[in-house]
């Protein structure tokens, strides 16, 4: 069967170092913070563009739908077409399109962009991955990796305090989509001259069916994930589901076919057969939806039930920003310290964190000072500094340089699917509680409620990450 391998070029040690790392990672953030800013900019959205609910939901289920479905596909385009030239197209691709999104005159055209952002973002994203892996060698990728996992959580952190920023000084929702044209243009000159290219060492058709196949079967399922809750569930989107259902059975079949007659499949069937990738792909997902459901609540909780400002939020957030970034930037440390117990060390942490909040929130509800929160939010955020880079590193360091294209478009995607799966199961929680009318009263009720579920969540995760960092001999 005729494999793919990626072949790096040789650069220069200026072309390895810290400016290579700056630049993928300068993608990585405006991607993951373009996924949290827009809630910010959402009231302003409706008053400028005369849009309703439903139209500007779809501004933030275009961007997530087509980023979710689109990054298997983008990731093997990398391993065929180059990792660098396939970043670069994606990096152009997601600044043209924050330029539509930030003078976009209607809602429809407005959505359009969103999506075309959502596909831009897809080629960029898992390319990241595979040039850090090309990159970095050795103990240098372990660090390339921290800084990954660090670029993150900020971005997602930070969404709600950038957007508050950007909201407070009266500068219009546009600039939440405007303020990724200068670091994308500086990073697209940057492109050529400090990002190492990898190439494949034999070409390869793409399976543009298994492309297809995929595609569908994830917009099936990410889509009604997204709007279902919204709408009621309605018939269509359990008919979604159960398409979703057939079209993915019907892609495996079809990889499985492809690499038994010797075609190069989309995702290859020895890779999703590797227990230790197949679990960090899961715990990768349960991670992040307990990362992304986290943020919403967090900012409903604090501007609707508590009645602060979006810049105010922000604030409260750095809190958690400030715990992610302290252990973020001393994982080296930790990791020599305790070792492989590392990450579920830090799903415990987060555990303690959320359990520390669901007993101010009981004590205060809707009132007292936000202050009582702040130490929960503190040790969440440590606890998530320590687990989300190390994590990204354990499910891929251990894949072949041959899959790294795929593995990191599988790795990716879970983290969207991940995303989406836990919004709109917390969702399901937290509006159950709050009702159609919510008061502060209900949305502390529902806030309580939801953290209750993310403390059992992050215990979960403490025990996949036990099992994914047990030594090979033990399983």
């Amino acid at each position: 069967m005729t494999t793919t391998t990626a072949v790096p070029i040789p650069q220069t040690k200026e072309a390895t170092g810290t400016p290579t790392l700056l630049v993928v990672l300068a993608g990585t953030f405006m991607v993951v913070l373009d996924f949290f800013i827009v809630n910010v900019a959402i009231p302003s959205m409706q008053t400028d563009l005369g849009a309703g609910a439903g139209a500007v939901e779809l501004v933030v289920a275009g961007y997530a739908l087509a980023l979710s479905a689109g990054m298997v596909f983008a990731g093997r385009l990398g391993d065929v077409f180059g990792h660098r030239r396939m970043f670069a197209v994606g990096l152009a691709g997601f600044t043209l399109t924050s330029a539509i999104c930030g003078v976009a005159p209607s809602i429809g055209v407005l959505v359009g962009a969103r999506v075309a952002q959502g596909v831009a973002a897809a080629l960029l994203s898992p390319q990241v991955l595979s040039i850090l892996r090309s990159a970095f060698p050795g103990e240098k990728l372990m660090r390339a990796f921290t800084a990954y996992g660090l670029t993150m959580g900020l971005a997602a952190v930070g969404g709600q305090l950038i957007g508050g920023l950007l909201i407070a000084g009266h500068l219009g929702w546009q600039a939440c989509f405007l303020i990724n044209i200068p670091v994308g243009l500086v990073a697209l000159a940057l492109v050529p001259r400090v990002v190492p290219e990898s190439r494949p060492a034999r070409g390869g058709r793409i399976d543009t069916g298994g492309a297809a196949l995929a595609t569908a079967g994830l917009a099936a399922l990410v889509l009604p994930l997204i709007e279902g809750r919204e709408h009621g569930w309605p018939l269509w989107t359990w008919l979604s589901f159960v398409a979703a259902a057939a079209l993915l059975a019907d892609f495996a079949i079809h990889q499985r076919r492809r690499a038994a007659i010797g075609r190069e499949p989309l995702v290859e069937p020895a890779l999703i057969a590797q227990p230790r990738f197949a679990l960090g792909a899961v715990t990768t997902m349960t991670f992040w939806s307990g990362m992304a459901s986290f943020f919403l609540v967090l900012a409903v909780y604090l501007q609707e039930g508590r009645g602060l400002t979006a810049l105010d939020a922000g604030l409260v957030f750095a809190v958690l920003g400030a715990g992610y970034m302290a252990t973020s930037m001393a994982a080296a440390a930790i990791r020599e310290r305790l070792g492989r117990h590392m990450l579920p060390a830090g799903a415990l942490l987060m555990a303690a964190g959320l359990a520390l909040l669901r007993v101010a929130v009981g004590e205060h509800g809707a009132g007292g000072h936000v202050a009582a929160l702040l130490p929960g939010l503190a040790v969440d955020g440590i606890g998530m500094g320590i687990v989300t880079a190390p994590l990204t590193g354990a499910v891929l360091a251990a894949v072949a340089p041959r899959y790294a294209g795929i593995a990191a478009g599988v790795q990716s995607t879970m983290v969207q699917l991940g995303n989406a799966i836990g919004v709109a199961l917390l969702g399901i929680v937290f509006y159950g509680v709050a009702g159609d009318l919510p008061t502060p009263a209900t949305i502390s009720n529902a806030f309580g409620d939801s953290l209750s579920c993310l403390v059992g969540l992050s215990l979960v995760v403490a025990v996949l990450t036990s099992r994914l960092t047990r030594p090979a001999t033990a399983e």
